[in-house]
């Protein structure tokens, strides 16, 4: 098995999973019902993209396990997501937060991961790009239409990107697994997206008439599988049919 290519997917795969399983959690209790059925369909958009990733991990894993076993049936440190997706959705303010924060960054990760030497990732990555196309476009939309909105929701949106901004930095670390992929033209240098991903996001809360935080202490763990302590109860509903009812499929 190739222990670095399959490390490596998992750490793109985990941010949809957990993020697509955080969305989940909201359907049926969204503001609006137009509202509720985007962030019900981003999810799935997600669940898809994390069903091509896992396939492909366990082709290479080659140990007999499915994607249902690598998505499920893992301890909470075997996952690498970054600490920015296993957050609760607070309120709505946080959760569209969340999301603008993830997909900014997202959308130029495919963009690059769509060059991969890889023709895999390369072609998951050409197909999710439409779909995360989207999810940008709704949530940075929705972090201006929530800070140029009332005192209540403009208050709400800083707190959220006041609360979440210490989880971004985390997003352009690298593991051992990510700087192998990239020195094989296989994975994309994060460390490369960093500067345009700030400027970027600076500019839509600028535009969303909020301040860009300037807190230089940022979390960090989660690609190593250290985890805050949300990650265990997300965790706890994602797997429950699975170890209930063992050998499901997807």
């Amino acid at each position: 098995m190739n222990s670095n290519l399959y490390n490596y997917i998992l750490g793109i795969a985990d941010n949809s999973l957990i993020l697509g399983q955080r969305l989940g959690e909201l359907c049926g209790h969204g503001p609006t019902l137009e509202t509720d059925i985007a962030g019900t369909n981003i999810s799935l958009d997600l669940f898809g993209q994390v069903r091509s990733y896992f396939q492909y991990a366990a082709k290479i894993a080659g140990d007999g396990r499915t994607e249902d076993d690598i998505a499920m049936l893992r301890k909470e440190r075997e996952y690498k997501n970054v600490l920015l997706v296993e957050q609760p959705n607070t309120n709505f303010a946080y959760t569209i937060g969340r999301q603008f924060l993830f997909d900014a960054y997202h959308l130029s990760f495919l963009k690059e991961l769509q060059k991969s030497a890889d023709l895999t990732l390369s072609a998951i990555a050409n197909k999710s790009i439409k779909e995360v196309s989207y999810h940008e476009r709704f949530s940075s939309d929705w972090v201006k239409r929530l800070g140029d909105g009332t005192d209540e929701s403009k208050a709400k949106m800083q707190e959220a990107i006041n609360d979440l901004w210490m989880y971004t930095d985390e997003l352009f670390h690298q593991t051992d697994a990510d700087k192998v992929m990239v020195e094989e033209s296989v994975g994309v240098d994060v460390t490369k997206l960093k500067d345009d991903y700030y400027n970027y996001v600076s500019e839509v809360l600028e535009e969303a008439g909020l301040i860009v935080p300037e807190s230089k202490y940022f979390h960090k763990g989660g690609k190593q599988g250290i985890h805050t302590e949300h990650l265990g109860y997300l965790l706890a509903d994602l797997q429950y049919m699975q170890r209930t009812y063992p050998n499901m499929e997807w």
